[in-house]
């Protein structure tokens, strides 16, 4: 038999239904409903403080973070923009690749997100041109070189640059 509605069980059923001990105590600590699924919450181990909600994306996948003569060239040029490691976050893509944008503004609630190099966007981002800022919601996001393109390329150097003093 197959009954579709719970309610017309009892019509069905007469005879009372026992629970057994350890049974009653679960059921009369909640009514009966329906299952609760619960996601967890989402955790990135980041580079930095994000104090001032600027985040870096980038894509090492054989390091934890970024490459050290990497790190100090980042430093070097958010020094000069007046930032600190400990006002901003950088985030290995490489250790998270299905993460998504909107799980980064959710967890990181950026209000610029630098994104080094193509392999560090996000799969679910709006396709961006590169070295071109654009507003998604309340967040100022730049898609600009990789270090490893940026080192050797002067002209590389100077337009990601340009872009950094904007944003």
């Amino acid at each position: 038999m197959n009954i579709e509605n719970p309610a017309a069980f009892s019509f069905i059923m007469q005879d009372e239904i026992y629970l057994l001990n350890k049974d009653k105590l679960e059921y009369s600590k909640s009514p009966v409903t329906q299952p609760v699924i619960t996601t967890p919450d989402v955790s990135f181990n980041y580079l930095g403080g994000n104090k001032k909600k600027f985040l870096v994306v980038v894509h090492y996948p054989e390091l934890e973070f970024i490459a050290e003569s990497h790190l100090t060239a980042l430093e070097n040029i958010l020094k000069r923009l007046e930032f600190r490691l400990d006002d901003i976050a950088i985030l290995n893509k490489a250790k998270y690749n299905d993460v998504t944008f909107a799980g980064l503004v959710e967890f990181f609630k950026p209000g610029k997100l630098l994104l080094l190099g193509n392999n560090a966007m996000p799969a679910d981002i709006e396709t961006l041109a590169s070295n071109q800022p654009k507003q998604i919601n309340s967040c100022t996001v730049l898609l600009s070189f990789s270090f490893d393109e940026m080192m050797d390329n002067q002209d590389y150097k100077k337009a990601f640059w340009e872009q950094m003093k904007k944003l």
